[in-house]
């Protein structure tokens, strides 16, 4: 199966996201992906925080919803959208929600972010806790591909990655791991976690991020890829705006779990 990791570096303006969204998500059709993962937060990086509560949608009606609705539809494709902000039950707070649409438009999975990112080293801060509530549910949903191999896929956004306990709960081929993640962190630890949850899960890893300079003077690190189940990284993107295409093999990856049955030697 072939799939695609959409890079982005989503500006302040929704309409120019969706716009640039699109485009590379066509790339990804004529290419011949079957699947492909926009970034966290395709649809908007703001100027502040609270910006994302302006473009919040109920789940099932939106423009963003619609959007990502309507490409699965004209492109034919599975398509993991990135996250969108969706109402929560406190008016200041939103869900950070990676959205699922197959083929013929229709949502088929959604994943709450579980776990909030929070960081200060004295000249960055983030804390995504003052405007998102956390999710709570592990999210895997079943994935048919051409070639007839049915593929379980895990969900999870950006800071899940330093959980493995959420990996081991999906029980998936392949997680999905759509991110904005700051080139303070990235630098240090993006690749070495992503490699770590495959090898570990003996899973594909599907990783879609921004990765540039934004207009709020945020930057995030980039580096989209997808790895194989042994640990290697088969395609990669360092940064700006792009579609990183790689092929996994469902035989290749139950030939690594035969030979290989960590999965069926844990004791804990």
């Amino acid at each position: 199966m072939r799939v695609a990791a959409i890079q982005m570096v989503s500006a302040p303006d929704v309409k120019a996201n969706l716009v640039t969204a699109r485009e590379l998500l066509k790339q990804a059709a004529d290419a011949g992906a079957e699947l492909a993962v926009l970034p966290e937060y395709f649809c908007l990086l703001g100027l502040k925080d609270t910006d994302k509560l302006a473009i919040a949608e109920q789940p099932g009606s939106g423009p963003l919803q619609d959007f990502l609705s309507q490409c699965a539809i004209n492109f034919k494709l599975w398509i993991a959208g990135g996250t969108v902000p969706l109402t929560a039950d406190m008016p200041d707070k939103v869900y950070n929600s990676t959205l699922v649409y197959n083929p013929q438009g229709q949502c088929v999975a959604r994943y709450d972010k579980i776990h909030l990112f929070c960081f200060d080293n004295g000249q960055e801060s983030y804390d995504e806790a003052r405007v998102l509530t956390p999710g709570h549910q592990p999210v895997a949903f079943d994935l048919p591909s051409l070639d007839g191999h049915t593929w379980r896929v895990g969900l999870s956004i950006c800071y899940d990655l330093r959980f493995p306990e959420l990996y081991r709960a999906l029980k998936a081929d392949l997680l999905l791991v759509p991110s904005a993640f700051t080139h303070t962190t990235g630098q240090a630890h993006w690749e070495l976690l992503l490699r770590a949850r495959a090898i570990e899960n003996l899973a594909c890893v599907l990783a879609a991020a921004q990765g540039g300079l934004h207009a709020n003077q945020r930057r995030t690190w980039g580096q989209s890829m997808v790895v194989d189940a042994w640990g290697q990284i088969l395609a990669q993107q360092a940064e700006g705006a792009g579609v990183v295409l790689a092929d996994i093999d469902k035989p290749s990856l139950a030939a690594s779990r035969m030979q290989l049955p960590a999965l069926d030697h844990r004791r804990l």
